[in-house]
């Protein structure tokens, strides 16, 4: 027994002279050791072997090692040199020798720890006096040189953690009902992200068996309740997440329908990814968990499942168009299929739709006038029909003596070489005439300078275009190719020429596009386009005589309300023409010394349009039935429209007589 004793900074020489005295082993010390005092105090009398480990414990922490040389040396040498003086080596387990500052060595063999992986993580345990571990890769073990006391502590971590990864892991398989293995794992990893990720583990492991439709979990028992929970409440039985849907249109074109929504889906999806906006069913945002607060489990439950209600389109949406049967087929969800009806409901619709109504005369323009209209005597302002100016005896349009559409000049007006009256509401009353009577000039010399060359009349819809066209086609030459035949006369090559032939369009065309407005207004775009051929003005190619086809054209864009009339004019063309009399039966000395005579003849095509708002009442056939009665025999055309017809009894005395 030893003790109790009081050592208050002792000498490192009188420290060393008691160890050889209690070990009875002879110290060996180099000439330089690190100075130090040491100051050691024991209560009570203790073992000789304790208080042997409590001088040695000092001696360590003042960066001296002692090691033993067999039974009768002990070696004092600097903490530095300790691992290159052969201290001991444990073979076995270190735990069993008491805690100590003893410098000893130590080979730890690891079985599942990577030891590269394992040693910088408990690198702070190590004694900094002590040269670092010495790592074999290749044997997965490492060569460890400290105190025994550091050694144990290593020794026990490396119980408790060289275990295999599963060896607290339990397998759990689950049987999927409704949805499909591989989709519900997806959602599980699209849920469990971020930090609930770290708080399950890195080994915790979830994958899908799509032959049997399981899911098949890997994780700590601990964590089996969140994962049953979880998978129960998605595997639940739902409509699909995508359905079908064909919507028949009644009024829209399929094809126009489609694009326009096609357009709609893809400008809205590139908003949301520009502003970083998710479209739902692309993402969900995942919960953020609170500062040194764990993510609570079933309120990542609840986030990962809510549904959540939209008027956005999701990625998933496919729009088709199906001209066959004028439908759209639909593949989204049931909000995209919501949003399609909705806007399908709103845009298949029936489009406004107009009656254009087009006369289109040729002026005989005079010298003095300037103009078709002017020569026509019409008052026009805007490009609109407003009245006829000038003076003359009377004026009858359209209509009757009782009824006209224009009413004649009074005495009063025609003094003062005023415009004539028109009817107050002048766009209301031209639409019950035919805009043919616009040029039934009675008791007026102008009456013969128009003539109407067309009078079509079209019904189209907002926005579509109508063309008329009112001539003829003619051939002519629209290519030319020369070149060389086999046969020879005279030892000259005889030439060939090959024409292609095309029909070119010789006559009026007429395109109008409205837009109607919902105030009963209509715009219209109006392009004119008058060809002629001048047979005067022939020229040749290769040898064959083609004429000159003269080109008008006129564009404008004007507004007018329902029942107005607009006027085009200012497509002028002057021909020139001359002719030979011949003198006496001889052809050729009679056409030499007949009289010949040259002239000049303007026209102006003038085209009058008169657009009329359809209401899809029985109103908007009332101008047409007029022109039926007023043919010869409108019985038969009436009764093939309107089987209910029954015709007027014709009085007696207006029946024809029929002679036997």
């Amino acid at each position: 027994m030893v003790g109790p004793f009081k050592w208050p900074e002792v000498p490192l020489e009188l420290v060393l002279e008691m160890l050889e005295t209690w070990t009875n082993r002879t110290i060996l010390r180099p000439q330089a050791l690190p100075p130090a005092t040491i100051s050691m105090k024991i209560k009570d009398a203790v073992p000789k072997s304790e208080a042997i480990r409590a001088v040695e414990t000092a001696l360590n922490l003042n960066g001296i090692a002692l090691v033993r040389m067999g039974d009768r040396f002990l070696k004092v040498v600097p903490m530095q040199s300790a691992r290159i003086e052969s201290p001991q080596i444990i073979e076995g387990s270190s735990l069993d020798l008491p805690p100590s500052g003893q410098i000893v060595t130590k080979l730890f063999q690891f079985q599942f720890l990577r030891v590269n992986e394992f040693l910088p993580q408990i690198g702070a345990l190590f004694n900094q006096n002590v040269s670092a571990p010495v790592i074999f890769e290749k044997s997965n073990a490492a060569l460890i040189t400290d105190s025994i006391t550091t050694i144990q502590r290593i020794e026990t971590l490396v119980e408790k953690l060289d275990q295999p990864l599963v060896s607290n892991l339990s397998p759990k398989f689950y049987t999927i009902h409704f949805a499909k293995a591989s989709d519900l794992i997806n959602k599980l990893r699209a849920m469990l992200q971020g930090p609930l990720q770290s708080q399950l583990g890195s080994a915790t492991t979830y994958s899908a068996d799509d032959r049997t439709n399981q899911v098949i979990l890997i994780c700590d028992p601990r964590q089996h309740v969140f994962f049953d929970e979880l998978i129960a409440k998605l595997d639940v039985k739902s409509d699909p997440n995508t359905s079908n849907e064909v919507i028949y249109l009644k009024h829209a074109a399929a094809k126009d329908v489609a694009s326009l929504l096609n357009s709609l889906v893809s400008g809205q999806t590139k908003a949301a990814q520009s502003s970083g906006s998710a479209l739902p069913g692309i993402g969900v945002q995942q919960p953020v968990a609170q500062p040194n607060q764990p993510p609570s489990p079933n309120a990542a439950i609840t986030a990962a499942i809510g549904e959540l209600g939209s008027t956005q389109f999701s990625s998933l949406i496919t729009i088709i168009p199906d001209d066959r049967s004028n439908a759209v087929v639909i593949n989204g969800t049931k909000d995209d299929i919501r949003l399609i009806t909705e806007l399908v409901d709103k845009i298949d619709i029936v489009l406004a739709q107009v009656r254009i109504e087009v006369v289109i005369a040729e002026v005989t323009l005079s010298d003095a006038a300037s103009s078709g209209i002017d020569s026509l005597g019409l008052d026009v302002a805007g490009n609109k029909l407003m009245g006829f100016k000038g003076s003359t005896s009377g004026l009858s349009i359209g209509g009757n003596a009782s009824s006209p559409y224009f009413y004649g000049q009074t005495a009063d007006t025609a003094a003062h070489g005023g415009p004539y009256l028109l009817n107050s509401d002048f766009a209301a009353t031209a639409g019950h005439y035919s805009l043919v009577g616009i040029l039934s000039l009675t008791s007026t010399p102008r009456k013969t300078n128009a003539t109407v060359l067309s009078v079509p009349s079209i019904t189209t819809t907002h926005n579509k275009e109508a063309k008329f066209f009112s001539g003829s086609t003619r051939p002519v030459i629209s290519s030319f190719t020369s070149g060389a035949s086999n046969s020879t006369t005279n030892n000259n090559i005889q030439g060939s020429y090959t024409n292609s032939v095309s029909q070119q369009e010789i006559g009026i065309t007429l395109t109008v596009k409205p837009l109607i407005g919902n105030d009963g207004s209509v715009q219209l775009d109006t392009k004119l386009s008058v060809t002629d051929s001048d047979r005067a003005q022939d020229v040749d190619v290769g040898g064959n005589k083609q004429p000159v086809i003269n080109k008008r054209e006129a564009n404008s864009f004007n507004t007018v309300k329902s029942n107005e009339i607009i006027v085009l004019g200012g497509l002028q063309y002057t021909k020139t023409s001359h002719s030979t009399s011949r003198l006496g039966p001889i052809p050729w000395i009679g056409d030499l010394l007949g009289a010949r005579s040259r002239g000049k003849e303007r026209t102006e095509l003038i085209v009058f349009i008169r657009p009329t708002v359809l209401t899809n009442t029985a109103a908007d056939n009332v101008e047409v039935m007029k022109r039926i009665d007023a043919m010869p025999e409108p019985g038969p055309i009436r009764q093939k429209l309107d089987p209910n017809y029954v015709p007027p009894k014709v009085p007696f005395y207006k029946k024809p007589i029929e002679i036997p």
